[in-house]
């Protein structure tokens, strides 16, 4: 017999039909019902009150501490002084957020003279008001908790759910530790839950279609979608969560049971593409157009920029090195991409390549990164030039270039050249030979404003006329028979952007002293190619940002906090600020995505089975509000798994923010009966009247139990107890010892400061096995039959890395000439080095075995004690050295211990620690 608790469904198909009108109006006569009952506003605001109070004293707690430089407070700083200063710069970010920044330091008097040099610069020193420009991000993010309470009482949760999203939100360290500093991501979330908030708001308004509440709202979404893209690009992916629950809703009101005739419909769709597309567009690009108002100086981010967008800038530094290039000028040339000089030497091309190609064994035209004596070209006419008269180059004009040093003539032909068989090798001739091969014509690439070729200023395609290629050259590097200089050829994609080149300097002419007292004029440009150009450099530089980062991480760790970020340290105090998340919220927001399509699945396959396992209004409710929240995550989330530039935790930061909200869904479907405000109850007919249903009263209001309030209070006690346990890592104050930090240290890939994960004997056999060597030359005696070996060494369980790094850098290397230190044939206490005959021995009851062998079990089998190597000459205590540049202190005299060597046909991996700071890091060779 079936369990009559459960509903089975109608199997009818004229029974399944609902008129959706008929349902609308019945939720509006619910509404009414509902607000006649409606729980006290006077708790919400209450709750609303606490959870602000809580927010405001987690994020201004000791904010005028660090009183130093962190983080990216070194960038975001530097560009509001840049805005006070009004002169041009380049970010790959937006400018809302940076110009709010200027604006509260315009506000409080700041005049933008400090540089923000690095991290740790001293504010006080400086007089910078750090703190009032720190408010701001504060500031906002106190507001950014409200929102969120405010969020979820709109989309009808009860008071208890709305408030413990919102402290676990309050309580997020990594949350605490961003928006207290001058940086991005505060203004970033608040406009995205400003966005969030407006779009739930319009949904309500939905059965008032065109009032001016329902209008006000959608405006609003619109309006606050465009200032969260305007603050960073990331911004899209709120454009696509909302535009994808736009398409649900517009394909909801296009079915006919809704019963909207065509051009109803099409009101609402302009209606949305006007407030969603066309207002945000203008919002967005009225940011730029004062952006461009604001920065008319000329400064560091000119280079970054196109020659006309530089011309509109007041005292160009471009325009004072800006010379007219005259016939029989000698210039010299450089790529523009790659930033490298055409040169040529008294040197051929070799007959015969590698490949077995011949080459014509002409002399070699290269590039190189400096400008030296065989880097000057002159420019010869081919037309007739008055003489004693100065005549400009201009755009289409035919010229020879005559290479000074060699008195050669530069010349391509159809011969390929040496590094891609498909382009043209360059070479010169003498004067006077092969006359029409050594034809150029002048292509500018921007003769519209100007066809002068100037230096600095035009950029230029030199077109080969005989065979109609391009010089050109690409960061290859051509054989030691050209001294490593990178390669010129002649491409023959002519139109490809890489084919320009630009003149630097004319010889024996100071640009500087003759423009001095030439008066340039400030040429202008249309607002639209100025932020088109912007745009597209926007992007490909943010593309680029591909350089590896030592705190850097992969979106899949973000979830679970394997990698944090290392903000800002100070060694005297033992104080540091690292980045990471609360691990009690991070991980019970990951449950919440999991058991949310977990109850999904299970509801739909049990409605397959004709079994409806979930009320219909509390699954309306899950779907809709619960599916929102998870569309915000998952687009917020997935698209970072196909970025190519570096990544670090704090882009997870708005993805974690959407999965608070969603973890209260599941908090509010779990523990809390019913729903606390009216939601479409599918039509009854007779057939389905007959089965058990629960009075649609009884869905009106929320009943919360015992077990909601201990869950609610565990959940929050939780999250409070271990933002305080990492709190002395967040605010940075106060200083931990040793035993402090390595209690905070609670995965072992977290790069804390001051201190090193302390290890169990289990844990120390696992960190053993990645101090493999594999060697394709068998180059020990006892593994002279394998295709390796393993070095196996053993410490103490209560050894700390950095000691273990000492003893493991003493056991592997010789300290005399750095080679492997091999076992003396019949002695395990005898190290010796095959390469320098230094023998070593150990010392103490402590000492223990270095083995070798190629049997991965018995590498893994864990040795015991510190050993001391000695020299036996000198009887001194042995370690390998070796003298780098610390890339976190600078610290240039410092011993590095060696970590960790990996195979060599794989290159070796060798990790470094840094004695003055603790800092490691790894080099692959």
């Amino acid at each position: 017999m079936s369990d009559p608790t459960l509903r089975h469904r109608r199997t009818n198909n004229d029974e399944q039909t609902n008129i959706l009108c008929d349902v609308d109006r019945d939720e509006v006569k619910k509404t009414r019902q509902w607000s006649a009952s409606r729980p006290s506003e006077g708790k919400h605001k209450l709750a609303l009150v606490a959870v602000t109070i809580l927010a405001f004293v987690t994020t201004f707690y000791c904010i005028w501490y660090p009183a130093e430089v962190v983080f990216d407070e070194v960038h975001f700083g530097k560009f509001a002084g840049y805005y006070l200063q009004r002169t041009y710069f380049f970010d790959v970010h937006p400018p809302l957020a940076k110009m709010m920044i200027a604006a509260v330091g315009y506000m409080i008097g700041y005049d933008g003279h400090f540089d923000f040099a690095e991290i740790g610069n001293d504010y006080i020193e400086n007089n910078v008001p750090y703190v009032g420009l720190r408010t701001l991000p504060a500031t906002l993010n106190v507001l950014s908790v409200a929102l969120i309470y405010s969020i979820l009482k709109e989309s009808g949760y009860s008071v208890i759910v709305c408030a413990l999203a919102a402290c676990m939100y309050s309580l997020d360290n990594s949350v605490v530790a961003q928006h207290r500093l001058i940086m991005l991501d505060s203004m970033l979330i608040f406009f995205m839950l400003c966005t969030i908030y407006s779009y739930v708001r319009f949904r309500k308004t939905r059965h008032q279609e065109f009032s001016a509440s329902w209008w006000f709202w959608l405006l609003a979404t619109g309006v606050t979608m465009a200032l969260t893209l305007s603050v960073k690009m990331v911004g899209l992916f709120l454009v696509l969560s909302i535009g994808i629950s736009v398409l649900v809703d517009l394909w909801e009101l296009l079915d006919i049971r809704r019963g909207l005739t065509i051009t109803h419909f099409m009101r609402h769709f302009y209606a949305r593409a006007v407030a969603l597309i066309i207002v945000p567009i203008v919002v967005y690009l009225f940011w730029f157009y004062i952006h461009f108002a604001i920065l008319v100086n000329s400064g560091p981010g000119d280079t970054f920029m196109s020659t006309q967008f530089q011309e509109t800038l007041r005292n160009s530094e471009i325009k004072m090195k800006s010379l007219d290039i005259h016939y029989y000028d000698n210039i010299t040339l450089m790529h523009k991409d790659t930033e490298m000089y055409l040169h040529s030497h008294n040197m051929n091309y070799p007959l015969r390549y590698d490949d077995g190609r011949i080459s014509s064994q002409g002399q070699q035209v290269t590039a190189v990164g400096e400008i030296d004596e065989n880097t000057w070209w002159r420019v010869r006419p081919t037309k007739e030039i008055p003489e004693g008269e100065r005549v400009a180059v201009v755009h289409g004009d035919i010229i020879q270039l005559e290479h000074i040093a060699t008195d050669t003539i530069l010349l391509t032909h159809d011969v390929a050249s040496p590094l891609m068989p498909t382009n043209e090798e360059f070479t010169t001739v003498a004067h006077d030979t092969r006359y029409n091969e050594t034809l150029f014509q002048v292509l500018l690439d921007d003769s519209n404003n100007g066809d002068i070729w100037q230096t600095h200023m035009k950029a230029v395609r030199l077109l080969h006329m005989d065979t109609k290629v391009a010089l050109w050259t690409h960061d290859q590097a051509l054989p030691e028979w050209a001294l490593g200089q990178q390669e010129v050829n002649g491409n023959k994609n002519v139109m490809e952007k890489s084919n320009y080149w630009v003149s630097t300097e004319i010889q024996g002419v100071n640009a500087t002293e003759v423009n001095m007292n030439k008066k340039k004029e400030i040429r202008t440009m249309p607002f639209l190619f100025k932020f088109l150009e912007l745009q597209g450099r926007m992007i490909s530089h943010n593309a680029g940002l591909t350089k590896p980062h030592p705190y850097q991480s992969t979106p899949i760790n973000w979830p679970f906090m394997i990698r944090g970020i290392s903000y800002w340290s100070k060694d005297s105090t033992r104080e540091q600020i690292y980045m990471t998340g609360n691990v009690v919220g991070w991980y019970l927001s990951l449950a919440g995505v999991s058991i949310f399509a977990a109850v999904m699945l299970a509801d739909v396959l049990s409605r397959r089975r004709g079994t409806d396992v979930i009320d219909a209004p509390v699954r309306m409710r899950l779907v809709n509000s619960g599916g929102f929240f998870l569309i915000l995550f998952v687009f917020h989330y997935i698209p970072f798994f196909v970025m190519g530039r570096a990544l670090f935790l704090h882009h997870y930061l708005p993805a974690a923010t959407c999965n608070y909200l969603l973890m209260a869904a599941m908090f509010q479907y779990i523990f809390i009966d019913g729903i606390d405000s009216p939601i479409s109850d599918l039509q009854r007919n007779a057939s389905a009247e007959r089965q058990t249903y629960r009075p649609i009263s009884s869905y009106m209001t929320a009943r919360s139990s015992w077990l909601t309030y201990t869950a609610a209070l565990v959940v929050l006690g939780l999250q409070l107890a271990m933002f305080l346990f990492l709190a002395p890592i967040t605010y940075g104050t106060p200083g931990l010892d040793v035993a402090g930090v390595l209690r905070r240290q609670i995965y072992s890939s977290w790069d804390l400061q001051f201190g090193n994960k302390k290890d169990t004997l289990l844990q120390c056999s696992i960190e053993l096995l990645s101090f493999a060597y594999r060697c394709l030359k068998c180059t020990l005696d006892n593994a002279a039959n394998t295709c390796g070996f393993y070095v196996t060494v053993g410490r103490k369980p209560d050894n700390t890395m950095t000691e273990a790094s000492n003893i493991i850098g003493s056991l592997l290397f010789c300290p005399e000439c750095g080679n492997l230190l091999d076992m003396a044939s019949g002695d395990d206490d005898i190290l010796v080095c095959n390469q320098c005959s230094h023998a070593y021995k150990t010392a103490g009851d402590e000492a223990t075995k270095v083995v070798t062998t190629s049997s991965e079990r018995a590498f893994q089998s864990p040795l015991k004690a510190k050993r001391h190597l000695v020299q036996q000459s000198r009887q001194k205590e042995a370690q390998a050295m070796i003298k780098e540049k610390c890339p976190q202190c600078g610290n240039d005299e410092m011993a590095y211990h060696t970590m960790q060597l990996r195979s060599a046909d794989e290159g070796q991996t060798v990790f470094y620690n840094c004695k003055k700071c603790g800092y490691k890091y790894s080099i692959n060779s």
